[in-house]
């Protein structure tokens, strides 16, 4: 055999090892791109359902400006959080209205108020905190609503089949700050209206020096919920 037939005969083999390799990998370690995602930051906010709008303002919510999410938008509302120990002024309400309202803060927030808000994924309320709602004309008052929301990437299908998880799986994501670090058991939400955006709290953001031009990177499956994490 030729010196011409020898290094073909290598380079194939090489190619072969090469693609098993690579394939291993994406079978042991699941999700695995490159592909950057904007991070966002999700202050302190309220949803509101039309009764609880109608109780605190006397009408509609009324919008101010478009978020990044579509059919989301800013509320020219404000409302007051009132709990056991301490209240937080001045909180953006957003629309629109939705069938129960629930407020989202981050865990210093619930120790501002002198309460416990569990980290849940939006809708999820049951059997979370309660807290007061007010306004210059009313008064509202939760038996439950006041969660931490959970850290999630919103996609589109299109996204979720690009990046090889789906709806309601939790990955490990490594934020690219200032402070880098791998924040696990982020929860991905699935929706044909959703715009390829990651939200975390303020608490996370400063533990690892969110800027506006942050982005993430899924770097494996979140421990418990498929295989572990990837190296980076």
């Amino acid at each position: 055999m030729d010196e011409k037939a020898v290094r073909e005969v290598l380079e194939g083999v090489v190619r072969n090892v090469l693609s098993q390799i690579v394939g291993h990998g994406a079978t042991e370690c699941g999700p695995n791109t490159q592909e950057e995602i904007p991070v966002e930051l999700s202050g302190r906010h309220v949803h509101l359902s039309e009764k609880d709008a109608v109780a605190l303002f006397g009408g509609p919510l009324t919008p101010v400006r478009e978020l990044s999410q579509p059919g989301q938008f800013l509320c020219k509302e404000r409302v007051r959080l009132i709990g056991p120990k301490g209240v937080i002024d001045n909180v953006a309400v957003l629309g629109p209205a939705r069938g129960s309202s629930q407020v989202e803060v981050s865990k210093t927030d619930a120790r501002i108020l002198g309460t416990v808000a569990p980290v849940r994924q939006s809708g999820d309320t049951a059997g979370s905190a309660g807290i007061i709602l007010a306004s210059q004309t009313g008064i509202v008052g939760l038996e439950e609503g006041l969660i931490v929301a959970a850290r999630h990437i919103h996609m589109s299908p299109e996204d979720a089949s690009r990046f090889g998880v789906a709806d309601n799986d939790l990955v490990n994501v490594r934020l690219g700050g200032e402070r880098p670090v791998v924040l696990e058991d982020v929860l991905i939400r699935v929706h044909e209206n959703f715009r390829l955006s990651m939200h975390i709290d303020p608490d996370e953001g400063n533990s690892s020096g969110w800027s506006s031009d942050v982005t993430g990177r899924i770097v494996g499956r979140a421990r418990g919920a498929g295989n572990g994490l990837c190296s980076n």
